[in-house]
């Protein structure tokens, strides 16, 4: 009774975000009540394992009471503290500390921000005034990356490269510009690493000489590039992106909302691939989803040029919950949890993770199989050979979904057929097993849908 009563409250008040408004209305809410570990329970009662942590967030898993007593003994001795007029609290100054010393290189300066999007839109503003601060205010053209997902605010929303982003809001801007992505299943030049590095310079180049390189501010890319479906770039791709921007005098900022904190292994994707950027963003894993916040880190370069060009004047740029202490208090008992095993058994069920993925790579409908720790995903087709997507019919973004929540288990089904895969780290040896095996189950009833069994035979 009491499910039937919220599902009808949330058709009429409660407004989802990447939703078809009416669709849901039709469709309606599926409650989630409670959860521990990898474990959620709807308010129905069913059990399903979490195999996207939320939105690739709850990175510890769920019911963590040292987070939980984080959080609510904070609340007890002081829930809110502005960073206006110079104050601040002790939580959110001893985390700013303790990710600097995490973060690679002279990322040494960091700025709370609310999540993901707002961090990627704070970083514009501090482009931007970074670049009037040097004198080359005519700095003001972007660039990012086809696929790419950079948020869904004003600005942030066009740095995104995902058309379902753009539509009916007049994005991107005139001053966002791509590139192709790195996408190795679907490249023109092939799968081979060397070769689709020596593409994506080649474009990078291409586009920055017509722009100008005196008129190019920066340029984003994520490690992975998580929401357009899971790219793993060749080893090596972000350090040769980064040396392009270093020649041309371009600012590289790297996008770890999703593959920050573990997601792929260390603390910091950039760790893995040998770079320090300009400007790193993170949110996500930062408190594991139990509380919002994200962050931008700010180089010394930058933060000096910023800070000199303000002189006595305030930056302005902030929000009323920036370094929120609850949130940073979370977001320190989180950093003890990845620094006490947290990563370490992220490491070895990511690479467990991998192995069953990749033991499904000959089912009919597997065309590939990606991924880098607890971060992966599968792509499928119904012609290994031609890599032929699922057909449009088979509306396999609502269909694979429903599929898996019936068998137990939570994962992101893309709209063209590509299933996303990013447990909590804290995920035991049979959590893992369990996630594969619903898998494969999902994948066999999918080969059953008439419009996939005809163009299987087509």
């Amino acid at each position: 009774m009491l499910a039937n009563s919220l599902v009808e409250l949330d058709r009429a008040h409660l407004v989802h975000p990447l939703a078809s408004y009416r669709g849901h209305e039709a469709a309606g809410v599926r409650v989630l009540s409670s959860a521990r570990g990898a474990t959620v329970t709807d308010a129905e009662g069913r059990e399903l394992l979490d195999g996207f942590a939320g939105l690739w967030c709850v990175n510890a898993g769920y019911g963590q009471q040292s987070l939980i007593d984080a959080a609510t003994k904070q609340l007890q001795q002081l829930p809110y503290a502005t960073g206006y007029f110079g104050l601040g609290s002790e939580p959110a100054i001893r985390l700013a500390a303790r990710l600097a010393d995490h973060a690679p290189g002279d990322l040494n300066h960091v700025y709370f921000s609310l999540g993901g999007s707002d961090a990627v839109d704070s970083t514009i503003r501090f482009i931007r005034y970074y670049h009037h601060a040097i004198g080359k205010p005519q700095k003001d053209q972007f660039i990012s990356v086809e696929n790419g997902y950079h948020g869904s605010l004003v600005s942030s929303a066009g740095l995104t490269a995902l058309p379902i982003f753009h539509t009916g809001f007049g994005a991107p801007h005139d001053w966002q510009h791509k590139i192709p992505s790195h996408y190795a299943y679907r490249n023109p030049v092939g799968s081979d690493g060397e070769a689709i590095i020596a593409a994506s310079v080649a474009a990078l180049r291409a586009k920055i000489a017509e722009l100008g390189a005196e008129r190019v501010a920066a340029f984003y890319a994520e490690p992975i590039q998580g929401s357009g479906g899971v790219l793993v770039p060749p080893a090596g791709w972000m350090k040769a992106m980064q040396e392009v921007c270093k020649q041309h005098d371009i600012l590289f900022v790297a996008d770890e909302v999703i593959t920050g904190f573990g997601r792929t292994g260390p603390l910091f994707a950039c760790a893995e691939d040998g770079i320090v950027p300009d400007l790193l963003t993170v949110a996500k894993g930062m408190t594991s989803g139990y509380v919002p916040m994200g962050a931008v880190f700010l180089s010394d370069r930058v933060y000096n040029a910023i800070a000199d060009g303000a002189g006595a004047a305030p930056v302005g740029h902030g929000q009323t919950y920036s370094a929120h202490p609850v949130s940073a208090a979370v977001g320190l008992a989180c950093l003890d949890l990845y620094e006490n095993g947290l990563l370490e058994n992220g490491c070895k069920a990511g690479a467990r993770l991998m192995e069953g993925l990749q033991a499904l790579a000959d089912h009919p409908l597997v065309g590939d199989v990606r991924g880098r720790g607890m971060l992966a995903a599968i792509e499928l087709v119904t012609d290994k050979a031609r890599k032929t997507p699922l057909p449009v019919e088979a509306d396999a973004g609502r269909r694979i979904f429903d599929r898996a929540w019936q068998n137990g288990l939570i994962i992101r089904a893309f709209n063209q057929g590509v299933l996303g895969y990013a447990p909590p780290l804290s995920c035991t040896e049979a959590e893992i097993d369990a996630i594969v095996e619903r898998t494969r189950l999902t994948l066999d009833q999918t080969l059953e849908d008439k419009e996939v069994r005809r163009a299987l035979k087509g």
